[in-house]
């Protein structure tokens, strides 16, 4: 196992490189898609694709298609996040959103070639495979970011705000709209290394708790973070009348619920006869985030 901060670069490298891959892209939408693309990041989907297969003993480099198309997946869905219609912000990763600096039309665009271009390298790894470990591992990536994953999370989201929360409403909204596509690279990387059906369900139950506490900080964050530090504008889930779970649990409770799903966390790591040191430290410092 690599450290974090290797699986990082190694995705950073990657990441330009895959989008080239791709062909010719009309230079105002290859701008765009890499403004947002290229804007750095923890890179934490990917890096967790890489460490999940790294730890049952797959290949980096069969995986690194697979990283690269979850990225491209995540930043397309900040894109539209950032939008007028959507969630309307200014700021993303301490820069100017998608829309701010190539207009609308272009960061719709972006996002639609970004989610494009996902499928594309995903689905052309998998041919190349002479197995169906890449085939499984892009259909449960675009399942979970898709309409029974984090677009029906965002579509509840959109839809409930304003309205009276509810633990259930709540649940939904954040196992979707963040842990589907945290639960992804956990699936995925443990598919591409050949990992049996037990240690992929094991695996996703740790995705999905990890998902539900990073997005349980990430609410509380909202409300008390340091806009300069999350590089994002904070007191918008509020003023938007967002379904959060600082607005059914109060931040106390959100960050009680936080550690008890962490603890969830580790606890499905525990069924893995793997090395799961890496991920039971990445869940743990989930409670310590500051961005």
């Amino acid at each position: 196992m690599k450290t974090y901060a290797a699986y990082q670069a190694m995705v950073e490298e990657a990441l330009p490189r895959q989008l080239a891959s791709l062909g010719s892209i009309p230079e105002p939408l290859h701008q765009a898609m890499a403004y947002s693309l290229e804007a750095g990041g923890k890179r934490l989907r990917p890096v967790l694709l890489l460490a999940a297969c790294d730890m049952a003993g797959g290949s980096l480099e069969e995986a690194m298609p697979f990283a690269c198309a979850l990225e491209m997946i995540h930043t397309y869905s900040l894109i539209h996040d950032d939008l007028p219609a959507m969630d309307n912000d200014d700021l993303r990763r301490g820069r100017p959103t998608n829309h701010k600096v190539f207009g609308e039309a272009m960061a719709i665009l972006a996002g639609d070639g970004l989610l494009s271009a996902a499928g594309e390298l995903m689905l052309s790894a998998a041919v190349r495979m002479d197995d169906q470990r890449g085939v499984r591992a892009a259909e449960a990536i675009l399942r979970r970011a898709g309409v029974t994953g984090m677009v029906a999370g965002q579509t509840m989201d959109v839809t409930g705000e304003g309205s009276e929360p509810t633990i259930e409403k709540v649940s939904y909204i954040h196992l979707h709209k963040t842990a589907d596509l945290l639960t992804a690279p956990i699936e995925a990387g443990l598919l591409l290394a050949g990992a049996s059906g037990e240690q992929v369900r094991a695996g996703t139950e740790f995705g999905q708790r990890l998902g539900l506490a990073f997005q349980m900080v990430d609410d509380v964050l909202d409300v008390q973070g340091d806009m300069a530090v999350l590089g994002k504008t904070t007191g918008k889930d509020a003023e938007q009348g967002k379904l959060t779970w600082v607005s059914v649990r109060e931040l106390d409770g959100a960050r009680e619920d936080a550690r008890a799903q962490v603890a969830l966390a580790v606890k499905a790591l525990n069924q893995l006869d793997m090395d799961t040191n890496f991920l039971k430290t990445l869940a743990q410092s989930t409670l310590e985030r500051v961005q």
